[in-house]
């Protein structure tokens, strides 16, 4: 079961980003991040897992998530200069999903941990 369920996401592919636009009336629009232009390395990783290619933001939820979609770290940051670098040492080896979500930007990507 295991195996299917790794091999089920994997074909899903390594990398998803999902953006959503928005209008509410004065609200911020959220902004569209072509899954081109966000890069993660290493992968896979080892101690830190860097995310290039985000919006700046002054407040971010970022869960990182085991392929079961049980939540293993769950930080709030400010991203600077366009990246994000996520301590990943006391993580087991596996497939993991990160996901970032702001006011600006809401980004899904994988990573491995080796």
């Amino acid at each position: 079961m295991k195996k299917l369920l790794l091999i089920t996401v994997l074909l899903l592919g390594l990398q998803t980003v999902t953006a959503q636009n928005k209008d509410n009336g004065g609200n911020p629009a959220t902004q569209e991040i072509q899954p081109e232009k966000v890069k993660v390395f290493p992968n896979p990783a080892t101690n830190v897992v860097n995310v290039l290619g985000l919006l700046n933001s002054m407040k971010a939820d970022i869960v990182v998530s085991d392929i079961y979609g049980n939540i293993v770290l769950k930080h709030q940051w400010q991203i600077k200069n366009k990246a994000l670098n996520l301590p990943i040492s006391n993580l087991e080896p596996g497939i993991y999903m990160i996901s970032i979500r702001s006011q600006e930007q809401h980004v899904k990507t994988k990573f491995y941990k080796k």
